[in-house]
């Protein structure tokens, strides 16, 4: 097994550096894998572009609960390793993996369930309502594939390996690139599926990412053994996962399901509001992408170094993480400001549609970086097994903040009141991360002192 702390030694910047750049590949391939899907949806019209809209903060909320998932067995297994801990390192992987298709299989049971009332409180009319049935069908039937790989790539990241997961997301990109032209529009023998096609290449590509991920496990990093001792401690282990991985998972759920409520906000301006905010959205995962890539490996590395007690590391990393935030965030924006409608129109061209988006990004951008620092200090805590901290921090800014600004700003400025509470919110609510990790970080090393 190859899961020795690899992260607890080395300069701290070149670590991060080296460790995010196969991340951030993987990463730009499932921001690309996205708007794959929304170029080609955007081909089929409004009403398409739409539907898929309203199945963002679905599918986001599923993303999330395998995403808190996925951040509970980093944290926890980096830890592990970072103690040297062999045994339990083998056990705590088996037994999350375990634990993650039990969870999956009642994601998949739950959603197939409620697909029409659910998007019909979201906003959805009748013909809106049909392509949504379709598409999300078929999606949550592969449920699993899109969930499993991503507890699985967090395992393999825990062990300090960020190059593996980078390399399968960006072959499940690729291959959702050529197959989901083909499955939309039809080619040769093969009829044209639409919204179907889209959701099967989703799950099809999805379906090699989890097969990659499970050799690596098993054959190569030899994590996965299902041996009675092992899974003697699955109740042990169930108590570690959900410690964090449900105030992770709320965490990450908290914003699909206020973009939920933005979304149906926003359906009362009509379907082409409804397609730009959706189109604006994924752009805005994409313009993040640099900021996920560097909070991925930004946990194993805390955890390990927690785990070895090397604090000064941590320090030197957390500083690194926020500087290269703001960075980021004022690069995004000045491309927005020169680019935005050109950006917009590749995925649309009607005018109502390209405005929105457009609007969005000049509205938000300014304060991605405000939201990078939010998100990179929540990931710290989470490393430090700190969950509830990071779920208050995403609380405040999406319950306290976002929505109740959106509601007001709607009725006042119309739909840039909307895009405004956003901006708002995330300044507010980096400024407030930023605080939170230093006091907690802190008070936890002085406690590790006495």
């Amino acid at each position: 097994m190859k899961n020795n702390a690899k992260l607890t030694s080395g300069n701290v910047k070149k670590t991060l550096i080296s460790m995010t750049l196969p991340m951030m590949a993987g990463m730009l391939s499932m921001v690309i894998f996205n708007l794959v899907d929304t170029f080609y949806v955007g081909k089929l019209g409004i009403s398409q572009l739409a539907a898929m809209g309203f199945t963002f903060p679905v599918v986001l909320a599923v993303n999330s609960i395998a995403l808190g998932m996925g951040i509970a067995a980093s944290s926890i297994i980096s830890r592990a390793i970072g103690r040297g801990d062999h045994d339990e390192v083998v056990s705590l992987s088996s037994n999350i993996l375990i634990l993650a298709v039990i969870i999956v299989i009642v994601l998949a049971i739950a959603g197939l369930l409620t697909i029409v009332p659910l998007f019909r409180m979201l906003g959805a009319d009748r013909d809106i309502l049909s392509l949504i049935k379709s598409y999300m069908t078929i999606w949550y039937m592969g449920v699993p594939f899109v969930v499993i790989p991503m507890v699985g790539n967090n395992i393999i990241r825990a062990t300090g390996d960020a190059k593996t997961p980078g390399i399968t997301m960006t072959a499940a990109m690729l291959v959702n690139l050529v197959i989901d032209p083909i499955l939309i529009f039809g080619f040769g023998p093969v009829p044209s599926m639409g919204l179907k096609g889209a959701a099967l290449a989703t799950v099809f590509s999805r379906a090699l990412s989890m097969t990659v991920a499970l050799i690596i496990l098993i054959k190569r990093e030899h994590l996965i053994h299902f041996s009675y001792h092992i899974l003697n401690d699955m109740g042990k282990t169930a108590k570690q996962l959900f410690y964090i991985g449900i105030p992770a998972a709320s965490t990450r759920l908290i914003v699909p399901l206020s973009i939920g409520f933005i979304t149906r906000l926003i359906a009362d301006y009509g379907n082409p509001a409804v397609a730009g905010f959706g189109i604006a959205s994924r752009i805005e995962m994409f313009s993040l992408m640099i900021i996920r890539s560097l909070g991925s490996v930004l946990m194993p590395f805390i955890g390990q170094n927690w785990g070895a007690r090397n604090t000064g590391r941590i320090r030197e990393a957390i500083s690194f993480a926020n500087i290269t935030g703001i960075i980021w965030g004022i690069i995004v924006f000045i491309t927005a400001l020169f680019f935005s409608k050109q950006i917009a129109s590749i995925f649309n061209s009607q005018p109502a549609v390209v405005d929105i988006t457009a609007s969005y990004l000049l509205i938000t951008s300014l304060t991605f970086g405000f939201l990078g620092i939010s998100e990179l200090n929540s990931t710290a805590l989470n490393a430090l097994n700190k969950p509830l901290h990071s779920t208050l921090i995403s609380f405040i800014r999406m319950f306290i903040l976002y929505i109740p600004l959106a509601v007001v700003g709607s009725h006042i400025f119309g739909i840039k009141g909307i895009f405004s509470a956003a901006a708002i919110s995330n300044i507010i609510t980096g400024i407030l991360a930023f605080f939170m990790f230093r006091f907690i970080f802190n008070r936890m090393v002085k406690n590790l002192i006495l």
